[in-house]
């Protein structure tokens, strides 16, 4: 019996009325025992070779249209779960060739380096000989790694790569390899210097090293150059940061002091301060916090920057009257304990950036019950083609 599909799952399978799920299948497609025998209007073409094998994508079967709203209907079946209803804003997704920042897998095997990111639901890499989600100037490293990494990396051995694009251009983080002999420390400075990296670090399992930095690295928050640590969280993608930045400064519109928690390098600080708000800072990663107070001073900005684990030592209700507006943009596990205060406090407006619409709406329905209006949500789909949605928040009393 045939069906047609008329949604997408969490994890990207194509559902239909009587709730069978479909590999790559998209809305309005034909389905007939477990498969697609007719692609409906919402069904693309992916433009990969690697697809769907790759696990770097999920989603490269489904229009522009099917892969907003599939953000959109991640983020309100997560509120409806809860029972939360508010303004659905439209989504924003980042284009194509746009993530700044990537973890990829490398191994060497039969007298050659394979590097990419790992199969769907499993460790086994996918040799990348194209990729349409990568900034080009992270993705015109591979080539150049692969002969790099065949040199460090023992055969049979896994190493992990990491390249975030910074102002100076392309930083580079190895772990897993061993720089060992004049031929091994002669291939990193080569690399490095060829490729005009602005770092290059080696992690041997001590904590990442530079081996390459011919000035300091930054990136630049709000116009404000950060210092940025090895490995450090960034948004993955500028205009979804943009989008997220955007989102939170209409949400704390007005005047008075704002706090910012779990604010990293200082993404939504800066920008609250270059506005000429006073802010507070807090952050638990001592390089992170370092390098936000080093930033705000060199640039005269009112930032006080607060090295504070959260989730061990949420600030308190007492302590949240001083501010007339809250930023805070937890990790995936969201801030259960830290939420609590906040709905115990009298604070009048809240951004809450989350990259895990399930613990946002658990969080939500706190504030929720401790008196805040959900005003309005907007679903951002830094990550494109995947299953992770992201969005910003607005609650206000």
């Amino acid at each position: 019996m045939s069906e047609e599909i008329v949604r997408i799952a969490a994890r990207g399978d194509g559902v239909t009325p009587s709730g069978a799920h479909v590999p790559l299948a998209a809305p309005g497609d034909l389905v007939e025992d477990g498969r697609v025998v007719r692609e409906g209007p919402h069904h693309a073409a992916a433009p990969c070779r690697h697809y769907p094998q790759c696990g770097g994508c999920q989603l490269q079967h489904l229009s522009e249209d099917a892969l907003t709203a599939y953000c959109t209907d991640r983020v309100a079946g997560a509120l409806a779960h809860h029972g939360l209803e508010t303004d659905l804003r439209p989504g924003h997704l980042s284009p194509p060739n746009s993530r700044r920042r990537a973890s990829l897998k490398a191994m060497k095997a039969g007298g050659r380096v394979m590097i990419g990111f790992n199969e769907e639901r499993s460790h086994r890499i996918v040799d990348m000989a194209e990729c349409h989600i990568l900034a080009p100037d992270l993705f015109a490293l591979v080539v150049p790694l692969r002969r790099l990494l065949g040199v460090l990396l023992p055969k049979g051995r896994t190493a992990q790569v990491q390249m975030t694009l910074a102002d100076q251009g392309v930083d580079v983080m190895l772990s897993g390899v061993a720089t060992e002999g004049l031929e091994a420390v002669e291939a990193v400075s080569e690399f490095a210097e060829r490729h005009k990296l602005a770092r290059l670090s080696i992690d041997e399992g001590y904590g990442a090293e530079d081996r390459w930095a011919p000035q300091p690295v930054t990136v630049t928050l709000s116009g404000i150059p950060v210092a940025l640590p090895s490995g450090a969280f960034l948004q993955a993608t500028r205009d979804g940061e943009d989008a997220l930045v955007a989102a939170a400064l209409e949400a704390t519109a007005g005047e008075g002091p704002v706090l910012d928690l779990f604010a990293g390098l200082g993404t939504f600080a800066f920008a609250m301060a270059s506005r000429g708000r006073d802010v507070v800072a807090a952050e638990a990663g001592r390089d992170a916090i370092l390098s936000l107070k080093g930033a705000a001073s060199r640039a005269g900005l009112p930032v006080e920057a607060s090295h504070r684990d959260l989730y061990r030592n949420p600030v308190q209700s007492d302590e949240l009257a001083r501010f007339a507006a809250i930023v805070l943009d937890p990790p995936r596990a969201g801030a259960e304990a830290q939420v609590g205060e906040i709905a115990r406090s009298k604070v009048a407006r809240i951004s809450y950036v989350s990259c895990n619409p399930a613990t946002f709406a658990k969080d939500a329905l706190t504030l929720v019950d401790g008196g805040y209006s959900l005003d309005w949500v907007r679903p951002v789909g830094q990550f494109r083609w995947s299953t992770h949605v992201e969005l910003a928040a607005a609650f206000s009393r």
